[in-house]
């Protein structure tokens, strides 16, 4: 466990941002100790309980205290590895475009550019629609909206511009 702790690298942080490193630094630590079975998917290999209190108490001493009381009753290293995967690992979502050409098998590198600058171009759109008519701003009247100003020129009516029934008498 001494040996454990001498290799330090930065803590899970609350937002998760460097999630994607931290899973990079916590994975070649456990496997020389033989813990890296203690989080990987079931298999039929039995896993002690000094295996699994080691591997919790090192994940533990790697993430941000306030992750630390969140997942405080967690007892299980599988169980909170794939806790915290649910958690940050949306992050494998956003790719390079090399990542993206090797992921979505594209035959030429040409395809996936293309497909790029189609969602530049969507994006770009996107915000200049937004910059136009930035969010919050005042309401733009309708289309065939109209006032008349004279409270005597007015015309009052129901629902939906109808004139209310006649009452009879």
């Amino acid at each position: 466990m001494s040996n454990l702790n001498k290799l330090n690298f930065t803590v899970l942080e609350v937002s998760g941002r460097n999630y994607l490193k931290w899973v990079q630094d916590v994975k070649p630590r456990l496997t020389p100790k033989n813990l890296f079975p203690t989080i990987e998917k079931e298999t039929d290999n039995r896993v002690s309980e000094v295996e699994k209190a080691t591997a919790m108490i090192f994940i533990k001493r790697h993430i941000h205290d306030d992750l630390k009381i969140v997942y405080l009753v967690e007892k299980d290293p599988r169980a909170l590895w794939v806790t915290l995967a649910d958690r940050f690992n949306h992050q494998n979502d956003i790719f390079l475009p090399e990542q993206q050409y090797r992921a979505q098998n594209f035959t030429k590198f040409s395809n996936l550019i293309s497909i790029l600058l189609l969602a530049q171009k969507k994006n770009q759109l996107l915000m200049k629609n937004h910059q136009a008519r930035l969010t919050g701003a005042t309401v733009m009247p309708e289309a065939h909206y109209s006032t008349n100003q004279h409270p005597k020129c007015q015309k009052r009516h129901g629902k939906g511009g109808q004139k209310p029934p006649r009452k009879s008498q």
